[in-house]
């Protein structure tokens, strides 16, 4: 066979295998985004078409923070309120929904879903059955990885509060390294954890939230907690100072170390001297008022 007619008959197998799984194929290891019924373009993402029957959740809470922020003892306060309930890390924005066949994507067409929908759907149910098991009013989820993705799930749920949680960058790039001994190094450890802390900054400059600082939240419990519970329009209760047991612990959800197993606040580590500060740290500490 000459080569013209085996690239022809290549490109012929690729449309074939395309035309029946419907999806476009994406490179290992990167994020797929939805692709529109065309095929190859992407779909819009977009607020649901009807909020009141498209969307069971009312209000749902999203803490968005860099890791080792102290995001697993917000939520574990946040809990022991009666009226929230927040649960280890969902990450619920890497369930996705594929079509089978064109003729799935066409029918979903034909109901008015793109795959962005159907994802929507599909994330709001999760969280919403979570929240009905509760037998509580609002759900927090607090996931660090969703700052990546804060104009998504500002779009998904047009009603969300979100409470940025900050830290120094310093403790937070220190705290990043202990976690994992041995598996990076400090400098490493660095940018991985200002990847975090520039996604938390474009999502504080993008959306309307409430910022609390960790080092505040270990000082003065009963302030931050009320401040937070005013944001969302909620008695405050004492409950949310001694939070007991905070569920699922378990490193990759949450944080797992012994002082959140305390099942009360503990000192925060005390803040990094000026000279102990990474070069490349030094500008999102002064934009987060640390220097």
């Amino acid at each position: 066979m000459g080569s013209s007619h085996l690239m022809t008959w290549q490109r012929k197998v690729n449309q074939a295998l395309g035309r029946f799984a419907g999806v476009r194929l994406v490179r290992a290891g990167s994020t797929p985004r939805p692709a529109s019924a065309g095929g190859d373009t992407e779909v819009p993402v977009r607020p649901p078409a009807d909020p009141a029957l498209d969307r069971l959740l009312t209000a749902p809470v999203f803490i968005l923070s860099p890791v080792r922020s102290g995001s697993t003892l917000l939520r574990a306060m946040l809990d022991a309120h009666p009226m929230l309930h927040a649960p280890h890390e969902l990450h619920v924005r890497r369930l996705s929904v594929g079509f089978g066949t064109a003729l799935a994507r066409r029918a979903m067409g034909a109901l008015g879903h793109n795959q962005a929908d159907l994802e929507h759907l599909l994330w709001d149910r999760v969280l919403h059955r979570e929240l009905v098991r509760s037998g509580k009013q609002f759900i927090v989820d607090k996931t660090p990885a969703n700052a990546f993705a804060y104009q998504r799930i500002a779009t998904c749920w047009p009603d969300a509060r979100f409470v940025f949680l900050l830290r120094h960058p310093a403790s937070i790039a220190a705290s990043w390294y202990e976690a994992a001994p041995g598996r990076r190094s400090r400098a490493e450890a660095t940018a991985d954890a200002l990847r975090y802390m520039k996604a938390v900054q474009r999502a504080r400059k993008g959306l309307t939230g409430l910022t609390v600082r960790y080092e505040s939240l270990t000082e003065d419990p009963e302030r931050e907690t009320r401040a937070v519970c005013e944001f969302l329009g909620i008695p405050w209760t004492r409950e949310m100072l001694e939070y007991g047991t905070p569920g699922v612990v378990s490193k990759g959800l949450g944080d797992w170390q012994d002082k959140i197993r305390s099942g009360s606040v503990q000192p925060g580590r005390p803040l990094p001297a000026p000279g102990e500060i990474p070069d490349a740290l030094r500008p999102m500490c002064g934009s987060w008022g640390y220097l």
